[in-house]
């Protein structure tokens, strides 16, 4: 077991530290410095901590995304006819029945355990050294302490921590009640060491001065939940720990810091944010960097498990037609379809739009695969709903195309069920309401969401070039609109909302229109706002239990109790160590 790891002696730590190091290189994107061979290890456990981030951690759909996202009412993955059974381990998590033996619980707590484990160690190893930059990467490795331990404590309302000076110290458990405080209090302490972002020679890949504010902000915001996560009510203006204020008061110290900082601005185009060269998003605060030829795993999920089977951004790749978002979330739109975050269509370097509506009869097919040299078929974004449309591969394994070279499109039927077309329904309507099940004729149904670009560079799924953001400055903005809310001052709340509204644009099809502002705000408007600018992105679960969603019923979903609002410690972990003890109700 991972967790595990952190009780292992001092011989087997070695061998450990070692599969690390040979299997972790360090490329510029990671840690610019690089040092001298006889400071390899703190130089390769820092890396590893940061790539412990995309190794499947926050980038594959089933560990940390599944436990956000797949137990709200964001998303969902049901079984599909044949595929996604699995022993029900992905309805369970939107369907709640899940225990401490599903692979899904399992598999985040190890990835998360072994982000702690890198973490530490990175930690004492930087100590050791007599390394460049010693001060600065010690800060770093703290940092993405803190961050791997909030999210554990979030989710399992207990972590696992160890002396990193002291190979030999017994493991001690941080639970949540008592370590957010804790965590608060060391992040705020890393600031003075911690590179402003683009400073010596940092990006939005490392733990910046920056990340320290959004994480800080988020961790305030969400204080008053971890120390009583199945309370009925919360104390969100709790005296903060330091500065004379409220936790509300330091989510906005700590959001206006990162809002009037100078170094970010929010993006015209709302889904530049979640695009393959994301990297020049002016937003992203901190991010996992995923980058073609780059040592560091990386994953092309967000975008590969919405995508039907059928449709093909090149003649090498599909999507697998797998996890879809609610009706209950799909609605939560109506009135809002002209929003710039709800959808936009795709348009190439000639003119031609991709309408995805049945008026399309072929597209260029000009726009190359980097790397193969195929064409590269650009799918809309965004939520997609009804009739879908696409090109079609031949027997020789290439798009069917005009005779003047054009990607011919067609209407789309599923791949599993050649008579069944790719109509995307809101409606989910299972034949058991309370069984997120599909027969075969059945597997069409779901709006997908396209939110992220597909990068049809690799394989299938694959991997993928864009980064994924953690913390960018929509997220930032919309902790601060709750934060003003929850404080009593609606009017900076509808301001922040508004930015976010307004800012946002249309493609030139619907003539560049921005969003249309909000001329009044509660509770349930300030909850469907957070959904239309974070939505998929790791953070609904937690708005949910913030503002008394997550225990209601919904698609596939009955009526929960509070304890469900923490996932239960792995029962391979209780069989492997007695340091750890059950979350109530498991």
């Amino acid at each position: 077991m991972k967790s595990k790891f952190l009780n292992l002696n001092k011989i087997v730590l070695s061998i450990a530290v070692m599969s690390l190091v040979g299997c972790t290189n360090l490329d510029e994107k990671v840690i610019d410095e690089v040092m001298g061979t006889e400071n390899a290890d703190p130089e390769a456990s820092l890396a590893a901590a940061y790539g412990q981030l995309g190794d499947g951690t926050f980038v594959d759909h089933g560990s940390v995304f599944a436990l956000q996202e797949y137990s709200t009412d964001e998303a969902i993955l049901p079984t599909r006819g044949s595929d996604w059974g699995d022993g029900g381990k992905w309805r369970a998590m939107h369907e709640f029945t899940w225990d401490a033996n599903n692979d899904v619980v399992k598999t985040t707590w190890n990835q998360l355990n072994s982000g702690i484990t890198k973490s530490l160690f990175a930690i004492g190893s930087i100590n050791k050294s007599n390394i460049n930059n010693k001060t600065l990467f010690l800060a770093e490795a703290k940092g993405l302490l803190a961050f791997y331990t909030y999210t554990t404590i979030d989710l399992y309302g207990q972590a696992p921590y160890r002396d990193p000076d002291n190979l030999n110290a017994p493991i001690q458990i941080r639970k949540a009640e008592s370590t957010i405080d804790a965590l608060i209090t060391e992040v705020e302490g890393l600031i003075p060491n911690l590179a402003d972002i683009k400073t010596q020679n940092t990006h939005a890949g490392r733990f910046t001065k920056q990340a320290a504010y959004a994480l800080l902000a988020d961790m305030y915001l969400n204080r008053a939940v971890l120390k009583n996560k199945t309370a009925g009510s919360f104390n969100f203006k709790e005296q903060a720990l330091s500065g004379g204020g409220n936790d509300m008061e330091m989510v906005i110290k700590y959001s206006d810091m990162l809002i009037n900082g100078g170094l970010f601005s929010l993006e015209s185009n709302y889904f530049h944010n979640f695009d393959i060269n994301n990297d020049t998003s002016k937003e992203m605060i901190f991010t996992i960097v995923q980058k073609k030829n780059s040592n560091r795993n990386a994953d092309n999920d967000l975008a590969y498990m919405s995508m039907e089977r059928i449709q093909k951004p090149s003649p090498d790749n599909r999507g697998t037609n797998a996890n879809c978002v609610t009706p209950e979330f799909y609605y939560s739109w109506n009135g809002n379809h002209d929003d710039p975050r709800f959808q936009r269509t795709y348009q190439y370097e000639d003119g031609t739009w991709f309408r995805n509506d049945g008026t399309d009869v072929s597209v260029p097919s000009t726009s190359k695969v980097e790397g193969t040299g195929k064409p590269w078929f650009h799918f809309n974004r965004g939520l997609q709903v009804g009739q879908q449309y696409g090109p079609k591969i031949l027997a020789n394994g290439n798009f069917d195309l005009t005779s003047d070279g054009r990607i011919k499109v067609y209407k789309l039927f599923t791949e599993k069920n050649t008579t069944l077309a790719a109509d995307f329904t809101p409606e989910l309507n299972f034949d058991n309401p309370s069984e997120a099940v599909f027969t075969q004729a059945q597997i069409n149904r779901g709006v997908r969401n396209f939110k992220f670009e597909f990068d049809p560079g690799y394989g299938n799924n694959g991997t993928s070039g864009m980064d994924v953001p953690l913390y960018r400055l929509g997220t930032i903005y919309m902790m601060r609109a709750e934060a003003f809310f929850r404080n009593g001052n609606v009017s900076g709340a509808l301001a922040d909302v508004n930015r976010l509204r307004t800012t946002r644009t249309n493609d030139a099809l619907k003539n560049n229109a921005p969003g249309v502002a909000l001329t009044s705000l509660d509770a349930d408007a300030l909850f469907k706002e957070s959904g239309y600018e974070l939505y998929w992105e790791m953070y609904r679960r937690k708005a949910m239990i913030r503002f008394g969603k997550f225990d209601l019923p919904g698609t596939a979903k009955p009526a929960t109790q509070p304890y469900r609002r923490i996932f239960p410690i792995p029962q391979a972990t209780l069989d492997a160590s007695k340091d750890f003890t059950q979350n109530p109700g498991y």
